[in-house]
């Protein structure tokens, strides 16, 4: 047990010195630069990323918050619904993501602040790498919906916990004020776009179709080409409504849609009760997903941990969940994939998580087909489903 404990302690400091090491190299080299949207003279460079500081947002630790923006050479949209983890109770809020517990293997559930690292989650990276000839969309416009608060960019309250060293704390689920205060800069800056892709990986899966009508109706109501994807947002909960409304406190609008242990599938289904054909929509996964199959295990037995049997669970969940949706409209369409992961992940095997804004996102195949062409297709009205077969 020592020898457990003194290498868990090792593994964090290393964890933590990495960490730091490329959140200064990130800073020195300003891939994105400051831009001030009430400035007429700054006019964004196509091809360029810029950070857009938002007073009125807040990050879960109650630090800064910020979006960021591209301009492309086109008028098409795409709006990325960023992921970063979900606190759904005291415990999981008490443990916010860091470098350290990273390395040591010890629970870690939702990103806190913006710090520099996680800009190398955001841009230049899978769809929003716009220097890469091997992407699609590079010469779209990009919003990034950036993502700090553990709530799946629906929240509205400030959430007292106890930390592990046992001080009063506060989180400030305060992600649907974040994305409303984005989509202003949005809608200022692509103000008609003729065609949109609203999509989101992990935590921003969930806030697909949770916030896909008020994106239409409220900011982009004259665009009728309209793309929806979630990639990778399945996870089981029996209580995602009583957690939606009072630890989030979300808007009675989200949390009335939801009914059973996936809220995916609910607030899809409601979606498309409302909106019908209005939109495309798409669903990714890889079909061992050794993140969420993390999750899933915490919540059931309190392990954050995967392995081969929690990984079965959540291949057969997938499976319902894909049944599920095609129920809703057989014109939902399907990216599966079964990338393994690399061995340094949490616990033993299992598949990535995500694959939007990853290389793997014009890199690797399913079907002998990147996600990154399936989805350009997907947005020019080519429908179709890959990797299917290996739900079988």
């Amino acid at each position: 047990m020592f020898d457990m404990d003194r290498r868990k302690k090792i593994a964090s400091r290393v964890g933590e010195h990495i960490e730091n090491r490329i959140g200064k190299t990130v800073e020195k080299r300003l891939e994105a630069d400051d831009l001030d949207i009430s400035d007429p003279s700054q006019i964004p460079e196509i091809k360029h990323w810029y950070r857009v500081g938002l007073p009125e947002g807040i990050s879960g630790d109650g630090s800064g918050y910020h979006t960021y923006i591209s301009r492309g050479s086109n008028d098409h949209l795409c709006i990325i619904l960023s992921g970063g983890g979900v606190a759904w109770n005291e415990y999981t809020a008490a443990r916010p993501v860091t470098g350290a517990k990273v390395a040591a293997g010890l629970p870690n559930f939702y990103w806190n602040n913006l710090r520099p690292f996680t800009q190398l989650m955001n841009i230049n990276i899978g769809i929003t790498n716009t220097r890469s000839s091997s992407n699609p969309f590079a010469d779209w416009n990009f919003i990034v919906v950036t993502y700090a608060t553990g709530d799946f960019h629906i929240g509205n309250s400030e959430f007292s916990y106890r930390s592990e060293n046992g001080e009063e704390e506060i989180l400030h689920f305060a992600g649907h004020r974040n994305f409303r205060e984005s989509m202003k800069v949005a809608a200022k800056l692509f103000p008609a776009p003729d065609k949109l892709l609203i999509a989101g990986n992990s935590a921003g899966a969930f806030a697909v179709p949770a916030l896909a009508g008020e994106i239409s109706e409220e900011y982009y109501p004259d665009c009728k080409d309209i793309t929806l994807l979630s990639d990778s947002g399945l996870l089981l909960y029996k209580d995602w409504k009583r957690t939606a409304e009072e630890v989030w406190e979300a808007d009675e609008g989200f949390v009335k849609r939801l009914h059973s242990d996936n809220p995916t599938v609910d607030w899809y289904e409601s979606l498309y009760a409302r909106y019908g054909s209005r939109f495309r929509y798409l669903y990714a996964s890889s079909t061992k997903d050794y993140l969420l199959s993390s999750y899933y295990n915490d919540i059931m037995t309190k392990q954050y941990k995967t392995d081969s049997d929690v990984q079965v669970v959540f291949f057969e969940q997938l499976k319902t969940m894909v049944r599920q949706l095609k129920e809703i409209t057989g014109d939902f369409h399907f990216y599966i994939f079964d990338w393994p992961m690399l061995p340094a992940a949490v616990g033993k095997g299992g598949t990535v998580h995500t694959a939007l804004k990853e290389l793997s996102f014009f890199t690797k195949k399913s079907d002998n087909l990147t996600m990154a062409d399936w989805l350009y297709d997907q947005t020019d009205g080519i429908a179709y489903d890959v990797g299917m077969g290996l739900l079988k």
